[in-house]
């Protein structure tokens, strides 16, 4: 699989871990989580594939968007989605992603950014649209940068830096609108990012997704209390990296994780 090929058809889900209450799977950039009404023509999702891979039924108890990959963990009863879920409301993961920006980040920081409700013209259409903006955090922390001698826009070179990333809320599209408040774009974000560098990143890449991974998420067993913590990979990303001189090895991310998050890093 190239960074052109978000997920090939019929390809079976990489599954991190499974137990008899829980499975979390390494979910591929352009795949859908489960069925939707806005995306009528697709066929292939998440939870379908995974529930014929396994031989039994999923529970949904978080999200990513299409174009992200990475972590993702389904209850296998509805017991334990319902204590997932209350894990969560209770703010108790500790989620960490890896995004491709434009620009060099000089240094980390926290950003308490409040975001206003994003609502979909077809699925929201009965929402309110005059909600406040609800609070919004994310740590940020920029582990690796490189310069092309690529001219684009006004500017003889690119520049771009790999970013870690902690959402401590979980807002819409949080990190995506995150970092282009700070004026660093996600790299293939078609919403919120730059148009010209996306194109340079097709042209030069064949790299047609959203440079955002959900690398890492640990969380409490819902049953044994045991902590977890899983680790997604690269998704097709390993040569572009390469091409970077940015590491693909797994144990230099959750190292960068373990010692840039602890809280005593963060203190004003």
């Amino acid at each position: 699989m190239s960074a052109a090929e978000p997920f090939e058809l019929n390809a079976p889900l990489r599954i991190l871990y499974q137990d008899e209450h829980i499975v979390a799977i390494d979910k591929p950039s352009g795949m859908l989580v489960h069925r939707s009404f806005l995306d009528k023509h697709e066929t292939v999702f998440v939870m379908q594939t995974l529930r014929d891979q396994i031989g039994q039924h999923v529970f949904p108890v978080h999200r990513l968007d299409r174009p992200t990959s990475g972590v993702l963990v389904f209850a296998l009863s509805g017991e334990v989605a319902r204590l997932l879920g209350a894990q969560q409301e209770k703010q108790l993961w500790h989620k960490h992603y890896l995004a491709v920006v434009r620009g060099f980040v000089p240094q980390g920081g926290e950003l308490d950014y409040p975001l206003k409700e994003e609502l979909d013209k077809i699925a929201d259409k009965f929402s309110r649209d005059d909600k406040a903006p609800q609070q919004a955090i994310t740590r940020y922390q920029p582990l690796q940068r490189v310069e092309l001698p690529i001219p684009v826009s006004k500017y003889p070179a690119a520049r771009y830096s790999l970013v870690a990333l902690q959402p401590l809320t979980g807002r819409k599209h949080q990190l995506r609108r995150h970092l282009a408040h700070l004026r660093h774009p996600i790299v293939g974000d078609t919403s919120h990012g730059d148009g010209k560098h996306n194109a340079l990143f097709k042209q030069h890449f064949s790299c047609r997704r959203l440079l955002l991974i959900a690398k890492q998420l640990q969380l409490q067993h819902p049953v044994t209390a045991e902590t977890l913590q899983f680790s997604a990979g690269l998704n097709g990303l390993e040569a572009l990296f390469g091409q970077f001189g940015w590491p693909v090895d797994d144990a230099y991310y959750q190292q960068q994780f373990a010692e840039l998050f602890m809280e005593k890093k963060w203190q004003k």
